[in-house]
């Protein structure tokens, strides 16, 4: 189909141009004896005949470049495309109207040349004003608005975008909360972290390779598996080089939150005031709540790092700190618990055996 438009916008410029100038090739030549040729009509088949010719040669080339500025024009973010030409459309407003004004000047050079020119600079300067500033433009559009009802009603739908990171997605376990329904609104892939994960798994190192792939799985299983609703954001800030700070950037951008598991970039986004879940988090708000003072029956596997201290692990993989724990390795014993530390890294209860609590 794009094949049969070029070949015909060929020969629609071929017939425009032979109108205009065949007759005076033909002048010029010497051939204005024939008057048949100097018909309107047969002119335009005649330089129709010739760009059609011209197609055979010309046509996959045109048609090449084409869907190269299609594909590139897909992945432009349509919020670069929207202010760049609105920027575009105003700088040849500018141009349009400086030059209107040169016309009053009775100068040949000044009256052809010039509105060539502030058009082609206008409108370049008015594209790289809008898409450079962008940002700062949806800004001040925002701050400006007052707010609303219906404003408030798109805070939910706002916050409904969940733009997933690296390793959150190789972890897996978003998956299984997608699947129960506790993760509503659009997943959102970044294209960004789409590469990533895809340069991870090209690693010649065996352990990332599979962690890759791990992810790469997981990706397809919520795309396909799970009836959620999949974006994937072909937004990129090649001016930033961390994949983290990009998703930073992003979640401002989106007004989305970020899904993840990586302590130092949850405390970034808290930072940043960027709305964050970390699923470390919720994992350790629905183990069971254990309180000073209640007694557990556990298994010392280890030494800890302190003095006379002993390890053990509870099945949702909780550590467990036992002091004068340290003889007791390799067996089960009663345990008192003492204090419980819970942050985004994880939680860790403190405890002492239940005989040495006795024996005081």
């Amino acid at each position: 189909m794009l094949k049969r438009i070029v070949q015909a916008s060929f020969l629609i410029i071929g017939g425009t141009l032979g109108i205009f100038t065949i007759p005076l090739l033909l002048n010029l030549v010497g051939a204005d004896k024939f008057p048949w040729l100097n018909n309107s009509y047969m002119a335009a088949i005649i330089g129709a005949l010739i760009f059609y010719l011209l197609t055979f040669w010309a046509v996959e080339y045109v048609v090449d470049f084409v869907k190269w500025l299609e594909d590139s024009l897909v992945k432009v973010p349509i919020t670069d495309v929207l202010f760049g030409s609105l920027g575009l459309t105003f700088g040849l407003i500018v141009a349009f109207l400086v030059g209107f004004a040169l016309n009053a000047i009775e100068v040949p050079v000044i009256n052809t040349v010039a509105p060539i020119l502030l058009t082609l600079l206008f409108g370049y300067l008015g594209f790289q004003v809008g898409f450079k500033k962008r940002d700062e433009l949806m800004n001040l559009f925002g701050s400006k608005k007052k707010k609303t009802t219906e404003e408030e009603l798109d805070k939910p739908f706002k916050h409904s975008l969940k733009i997933l990171d690296t390793s959150v997605i190789i972890d897996g376990r978003v998956a299984d909360i997608c699947q129960t329904g506790f993760l509503e609104g659009t997943i959102v892939i970044p294209r960004f972290v789409l590469q990533e994960l895809q340069h991870i798994a090209d690693s010649s190192d065996v352990l990332k390779r599979n962690r890759g792939r791990r992810g790469l799985d997981i990706l397809n299983r919520i795309q396909k598996e799970i009836a959620v609703n999949v974006e994937i954001n072909e937004k990129d800030y090649e001016e930033i080089q961390e994949v983290d700070s990009k998703l930073v950037k992003l979640a401002k951008d989106t007004g989305g939150i970020l899904v993840t598991n990586d302590f130092n970039l949850n405390k970034v986004c808290e930072f940043q005031n960027v709305s964050v879940l970390n699923i470390n988090d919720l994992a350790n708000a629905v183990k069971p709540v254990v309180l000073p003072g209640e007694e557990l029956n556990v298994q010392v596997i280890k030494d800890g790092k302190e003095h006379h201290q002993g390890v053990a692990y509870l099945d949702d993989g909780t550590m467990i700190v036992v002091e004068e724990g340290r003889e007791y390795i390799g067996k089960r014993i009663d345990v008192l618990v003492t204090s419980v530390l819970q942050t985004s890294a994880g939680r860790m209860i403190f405890a002492k055996p239940k005989l040495l609590e006795k024996a005081l």
